[in-house]
């Protein structure tokens, strides 16, 4: 039976066989005992997004006391569930991203402490997710904003949507009651430069 690890663009963690191209965590939130979640749905404002392979080390998921071990379709649900580059295994991104943070958001010298600070925020409404108007006409946001309409999440790429599900994107038009998954700090960034990495069906 899967586990209860894979991550939406609205931040909710669901159980699929469906495993996904990037993990990250938000600290400790399983019970290695049961390798189930507990109650609550992070542990630290430090959402991180990470390679699945780094330096040939392989982590057995939910079996230990240490991170849980979380699974997206790609880099733009992470995003959107309000995730941002890990600075340990994917220090390289992270730091672009943080440039491109800085500069859209003007700021500098910027703390990642600061940085989650804000995105916190902007990600989360007590426990569910924060919604947030479109701050420019939907087809004009960057590729790899993600949007939600009439229940569904949808990703932006080259002004066209494409519907999100757990096995990949579909083309699909968005009209109406559209409002913004991804943290607008973050949208931000992307303006600013920095791509996120897609799953390959969002490839128009």
């Amino acid at each position: 039976m899967p586990l209860q690890n894979r991550v939406t663009p609205t931040g909710e963690i669901v159980a699929t066989e469906h495993r996904g191209t990037f993990t990250g965590n938000r600290g400790i939130i399983h019970d290695p005992a049961t390798r189930t979640l507990l109650n609550k749905r992070w542990s630290t404002p430090a959402w991180l997004t990470c390679v699945c392979e780094f330096r040939g080390r392989r982590r057995e998921v939910m079996s230990r006391q240490s991170w849980t071990e979380l699974f997206f379709l790609d880099e733009a649900t992470a995003f959107a569930a309000g995730h941002r580059p890990c600075f340990y295994c994917r220090r390289d991104d992270a730091k672009r991203f943080r440039a491109a943070w800085e500069t859209a958001n003007g700021v500098s010298d910027l703390k990642v402490k600061a940085m989650d600070a804000v995105l916190h925020a902007e990600r989360l409404d007590r426990r569910n997710k924060r919604l947030h108007p479109l701050p420019m006409p939907l087809h004009q946001l960057p590729d790899g904003t993600m949007v939600q309409a009439d229940g569904q999440s949808y990703l932006v790429v080259d002004g066209a949507t494409l519907r999100w599900s757990f096995a990949g994107y579909s083309r699909a038009d968005v009209t109406d009651d559209v409002m913004l998954l991804t943290p607008p700090s973050t949208v931000r960034a992307f303006q600013a430069g920095y791509r996120p990495v897609l799953h390959p069906s969002a490839a128009l």
